[in-house]
């Protein structure tokens, strides 16, 4: 039994070692400050001054953008205020690594100063800053291939030139464009993403428009005098929302004309409350219109505003015009009479002069000299032309009843007149403006 116990002791002498201690053939592991230093750092040969593919094809860089926030359109300096994501990714063969296992690693943003990245600029900026709170809102990614994703958060002010020919029932197309600034289409290319490019947050409202779903995206090739330079854009559709027009300005406006064809049932010898109203109404007017232009640039084209409120302006003028023109005719029989007792004053004091004349002829034994007017000769007395019959009180009543019978009747047809034309212009300018303009501008989209 003894060689039995031995070789069993040897079995558990060879056994142990072989379970606690297994062969190791894994290789040393790189920390992650090693891995970045031997990837981009000093030691790597990385140069970020150079662009991937130098001396090679340009670098295609694809961009996508997602929309947070959408405002501040503004007509007066003609520009629109956005917040935006925006997201570009391009291959970089110099940072493929297959040290580590992960197939994307994200990096601390100050690492963006140790890699290239492209020069992106926006044409049409007005001005623009980044967000730092509470830290800077940057997001580097880098991928197995090389590829590498920079997304940064921005605020832009973005000029929009808008046709304000159909304000407030208007159509904008505000555009947005990204251009490489100092790298030719030689060396830098940028395109939209393949799948849905331009995103928009969901709980997106804009106060006076309407954001179209409809965006154009498309090229915009710059051209220079140092070179052909790669641009991107997107046209964004807004279609502007009159309800706040319709009750701060259209509305108003049409009580104001509507309130002057009052003075259409007023009697006319109420002067002060016709006078009143009509000079009311007229500046009031005015005042709107002023108003409804504050807002607004000084361009020198005419705007469906402006048409709305000048002819709202002229009917308000033309209705304080209207009394002016009915006083003047009941007034009529007054000036009337004035002149019929003016001429016959007038013939009274030549028939006196006739008279005085013929006594002194007749004095003197001239009287056979003295003739009519059509030749014959008078002798001793002179000619006497009966003077015009006095205007009696009946006479005056009559034409009195006349010409207020007229003033009156001016006032029952511009009852009808005012109302009956300002209908057809409205409809007119609401056809031609909110149906005919509107298919016009859809068509062009």
């Amino acid at each position: 039994c003894t060689p039995a116990r031995l070789f069993f002791k040897s079995s558990l002498f060879v056994f142990f070692p072989v379970s606690i201690k297994p062969p190791s053939r894994a290789g040393p592991q790189l920390s992650p400050s090693d891995f970045l230093d031997k990837l981009m750092g000093k030691t790597s040969g990385y140069d970020a001054r150079i662009r991937p593919n130098f001396k090679g094809p340009p670098v295609n860089v694809t961009c996508n953008i997602f929309i947070n926030s959408f405002g501040s359109i503004t007509e007066t300096t003609m520009d629109y205020r956005l917040n935006v994501f925006l997201r570009q990714k391009w291959n970089d063969p110099r940072l493929a690594y297959s040290e580590y296992p992960d197939d994307s690693l994200d990096l601390d943003p100050s690492m963006l100063d140790s890699i290239w990245k492209p020069d992106l600029f926006f044409a049409n900026e007005k001005g623009a800053n980044f967000h730092e709170v509470t830290t800077d809102n940057k997001l580097l990614r880098i991928f197995q291939d090389g590829s590498v994703l920079y997304s940064i958060r921005l605020t832009l002010t973005l000029s929009c030139p808008m046709d304000l020919k159909n304000f407030p029932m208007d159509i904008q197309t505000c555009t947005m464009q990204l251009e490489s600034f100092g790298y030719t289409m030689n060396d830098l290319i940028f395109e939209w993403l393949s799948e849905n490019p331009v995103q928009v947050a969901d709980d997106l409202t804009l106060p006076q428009f309407v954001l179209k779903e409809e965006k154009d995206l498309g090229y915009c090739t710059k051209y220079y005098n140092t070179g052909k330079f790669t641009c991107i854009e997107v046209k964004f559709h807004l279609e502007r929302q009159m309800g706040y027009y319709l009750i701060q300005m259209y509305i108003p406006s049409l009580l104001i004309v509507i309130l002057s064809w009052v003075s259409f049932w007023i009697n006319m010898d109420a002067a002060p409350a016709r006078v009143g109203l009509g000079i009311t109404t007229v500046l009031t007017m005015t005042t709107q219109s002023s108003g409804s232009r504050a807002s607004l640039p000084k361009v020198s084209y005419v705007k469906a505003i402006d048409i709305w409120m000048a002819v709202c302006l002229l009917f308000v003028f033309a209705a304080l015009l209207e009394y002016a023109a009915v006083n003047f005719v009941s007034r009529q029989h007054k000036e009337f009479i004035r002149l019929r007792k003016k001429q016959r004053q007038q013939r009274i004091e030549e028939e006196l002069v006739r008279e005085s004349r013929g006594f002194y002829f007749r004095g003197y034994g001239l009287g056979h000299c003295l003739q009519t007017k059509d030749g014959a000769a008078v002798e001793g007395a002179t000619v006497f032309t009966p003077p015009p019959p006095p205007v009696t009180m009946y006479d005056g009543e009559v034409l009195h009843k006349r010409f207020v019978d007229r003033a009156k009747r001016i006032d029952t047809i511009s009852r009808a007149v005012f109302p009956l034309s300002f209908l057809i212009f409205n409809i007119f300018y609401w056809v031609t403006y909110k149906v005919l303009r509107h298919e016009d501008i859809h068509a062009n989209l």
